[in-house]
């Protein structure tokens, strides 16, 4: 039943943003695959790729609350959390919320924002909940974090730690569309904004079913020790600093469960465990030496899918 809903989700939601975004299929599952494991994604590429138009697409098509918020340097932690006011009239303190409280955030460049700020997302991120002043308050389910950032201009950024680039579930490039794809973008935004027209297809509470039913996709052992065995091969690697943390194992096998749900099965297999390798290991990685960018730690996480055994077929089948 459980993987029955996922795909029914998947299937409307990205036939509904496929009436915006052009051929991003891929990155379409990659945010539905988030969305129900209740991780976050952060969406990297140069301007005008259509990042924060993907985010907004997402949100329209789902009936939750929704914010975006514009990282810059003097952005603080209290403009993202909300802050303690004196309410004159009723003579009292008052708490006003901030854009976190909210189902999707989407944090546009959040590598624009101070240390102190982006340091003030791990919380939530991570505890859904959010303190001020010493009031501890839990976000609504379900809560996803959509953040974008532009890898070629460095100037007046932070690069993200290395702890908050751990709370990411996914790091995601868009990409440029091909020339036909570009065609078709033009031809729906010549007219009218076709972001515009977008109406929700999915229910809060068929989306916190299936939240609640992907941990009930089988894993076999052989493949437990199969990601594990992954996670310690990048630990082991001589290019590579930090290796991924068991944050990473278990963020790789949430992933895992909802591909082979939306593959149609009860079961994983290791193709959907190297199917989410990359996107969900890659940016956990700190490398050596200068090249440290966001395709080096893909062919890291590539060599090391080709060196690790995967476990003899036939698996045990799971239904």
């Amino acid at each position: 039943m459980g993987n029955r809903v996922i795909g029914q989700i998947y299937e409307v939601v990205n036939d509904n943003i496929g009436k915006v975004i052009v051929g991003k299929e891929d990155v379409t599952r990659l945010l539905v695959i988030a969305l129900i494991t209740n991780g976050h994604v952060l969406l990297e590429d140069v301007p005008g790729t259509g990042k924060t138009m993907l985010a907004k697409s997402l949100a329209s098509s789902l009936s939750l609350q929704f914010k975006r918020i514009q990282f810059t340097p003097d952005l603080l932690p209290s403009d993202l959390s909300g802050i303690q006011y004196y309410n004159q009239r009723s003579g009292e303190f008052e708490f006003r919320a901030g854009p976190i409280f909210s189902n999707i955030l989407l944090a546009d460049e959040i590598n624009r924002a101070t240390p102190r700020t982006q340091s003030s997302l791990l919380e939530c991120m991570e505890e859904k909940q959010v303190s001020v002043d010493g009031m501890t308050m839990k976000l609504e389910a379900p809560f996803l974090v959509i953040a974008t950032q532009n890898p070629v201009e460095q100037q007046g950024t932070f690069p993200l730690p290395e702890a908050q680039l751990d709370r990411f579930l996914f790091k995601i490039k868009m990409g440029y569309p091909t020339s036909e794809e570009g065609v078709e973008l033009l031809r729906r935004f010549k007219d009218k904004d076709p972001l515009q027209q977008l109406e929700p297809v999915i229910s809060r509470e068929l989306l916190l079913e299936a939240t609640q039913s992907y941990s009930a996709i089988e894993v076999h052992d052989d493949l437990l020790r199969y990601i594990v065995d992954l996670v310690e091969a990048t630990r082991a690697r001589d290019e590579v600093l930090v290796g991924v943390s068991p944050r990473g194992s278990q963020a790789l096998l949430r992933a895992s469960q909802v591909q082979a749900a939306l593959m149609g099965r009860g079961y994983v297999t290791p193709d959907d465990i190297k199917t989410m390798a990359i996107p969900t290991l890659a940016h956990r990685l700190a490398l050596k030496g200068i090249n440290r960018s966001t395709a080096a730690a893909e062919k890291v996480i590539q060599q090391v899918l080709q060196q690790v055994t995967v476990p003899a077929e036939p698996l045990p089948e799971r239904v």
